[in-house]
């Protein structure tokens, strides 16, 4: 049992470690560049088209949900008629 555990941990140690390295495209210069440019646009939207999706959802969920947050707590506060 102790061969096998040692031999399993042999074994991944061997995988990760011998894992090509992935270059990666170091973008941040760019990135940097593109948000603090002063071009009037408020920084949440200067991602683009993505961002403005996103940032459209999010209020239309905030204001859908402050709303049936609101018609729930109306709801709990008006007593039901009994039938």
């Amino acid at each position: 049992m102790y061969r096998q555990l040692l031999g399993l941990q042999q074994l991944s140690r061997r995988t990760i470690t011998s894992s090509a390295c992935r270059q990666i495209n170091n973008s941040v210069k760019e990135k940097q560049k593109l948000f603090q440019e002063d071009n009037g646009m408020p920084v949440h939207l200067k991602g683009g088209a993505k961002d403005s999706v996103l940032y459209r959802a999010t209020i239309s969920l905030t204001v859908f949900g402050a709303g049936y947050v609101m018609y729930e707590l109306l709801s709990a506060a008006m007593p039901k008629k009994p039938q």
